[in-house]
């Protein structure tokens, strides 16, 4: 064995969280990442009496990472951070022989991690706030919808879409945030509402299936979603519901932004159909309240419960991280490679 009992005995808190994160008690991609980073950075400390070289370290956390990467495939931030992780731990373990060593640098590295989340979100929120600002014209505020959660409650703090929502109202520029109830899940009436109500942001709840009235009504001047992945053409993977969102806005002449973090592009993909869609449990259609109340579907029903779908990049403006707006070519076309390599290079 490469740990004794001390190591064993915290070796459930990973297992814990990986719990919580395929469960969604732990949801949103950053947050995901997070968490999961944090959670073996607790069993880290908790290892002091770990029996092993440094190398062994390093293939224990090794072990623990890819273990928690498997909770969640759709998110990619998680299996972004494991990786930059896993290759801080092997560079301690190449350069020390105490395993302590190889332990504090993760530690070292998942705090890292939580602090740059936050403050990469407030880049996206200025970055977003610019961006709508601009489109203003002759109006001297705008309103916006959401679909989702995706503020400080899916990430380390403040948030992505959200983030922006944020950094809109905080500019004096938002009239309204509309928000969906994100069926069939409620993120956005259990979770983004209870967000804009305790920072007093004026705020109205709609019906997933509202969007499309709402929009004709002239109620919305422009769409803010997050993104659990962006595929290297400017696809991008989110929570179930936003690909119609995209196409009710397209249709409408409104303007559909995608904000998320440089770590859920996902170069390795050169399109969404690349994209793992993960399905989730029967129960929440057929249940109440997400599946944890009262059947309400008539028993025998088949099911299918996509927990996400893809937007094609064709009905995407612009993807605001938190290096800058990604915008189209002459072409229409997004080059995300090139400028992630341009931001990567400065």
């Amino acid at each position: 064995m490469l740990f004794n009992q001390s190591a064993t005995s915290v070796v459930h808190f990973s297992f814990s969280i990986r719990f919580a994160i395929k469960e969604m008690v732990v949801r949103g991609a950053p947050a995901i990442a997070i968490a999961a980073a944090l959670s073996l950075a607790v069993e880290a400390v908790n290892l002091e009496t770990f029996q092993g070289t440094a190398d062994a370290a390093a293939s224990f956390l090794a072990q623990k990472l890819e273990y928690l990467v498997s909770s969640r495939p759709t998110a990619v931030n998680l299996s972004d951070a494991a990786t930059k992780l896993k290759e801080i731990t092997v560079k301690a373990a190449s350069t020390r022989s105490e395993a302590n060593a190889v332990f504090q640098a993760y530690i070292e590295a998942a705090e890292i991690m939580l602090e740059d989340d936050v403050a990469s979100n407030k880049a996206i929120g200025s970055y977003g706030a610019s961006c709508f600002e601009s489109q203003l014209n002759d109006a001297k505020k705008i309103s916006i919808l959401t679909h989702c959660n995706t503020g400080s409650l899916a990430t380390a703090g403040y948030g992505t879409a959200l983030g922006v929502i944020r950094a809109v109202h905080a500019q004096g520029i938002l009239e309204k945030a509309y928000c969906t109830e994100t069926r069939p899940f409620n993120q956005g009436s259990r979770l983004t509402a209870f967000e804009l109500v305790h920072d007093n942001i004026p705020a109205t709840l709609i019906a997933d299936s509202a969007a499309a009235a709402l929009m004709k009504a002239g109620c919305v001047q422009g769409v803010i979603v997050g993104a659990d992945r962006v595929a290297a053409n400017g696809d991008t993977a989110n929570k179930i519901g936003t690909y119609s969102l995209a196409v009710c806005a397209k249709h409408h002449g409104i303007p559909f932004y995608v904000a998320a973090p440089l770590t859920s592009v996902d170069l390795s993909l050169p399109s969404g159909e690349s994209i793992v869609i993960e399905e989730r449990s029967p129960k929440e259609l057929l249940n109440s309240r997400g599946g944890l109340g009262e059947q309400v579907a008539a028993s025998g029903i088949s099911v299918w419960n996509p927990a996400f779908d893809v937007t094609p990049a064709n009905l995407i403006s612009g993807i605001i991280t938190e290096k800058g707006v990604i915008t189209k070519s002459k072409d229409e076309d997004f080059d995300i490679k090139g400028f992630v390599l341009k931001v990567v290079a400065q």
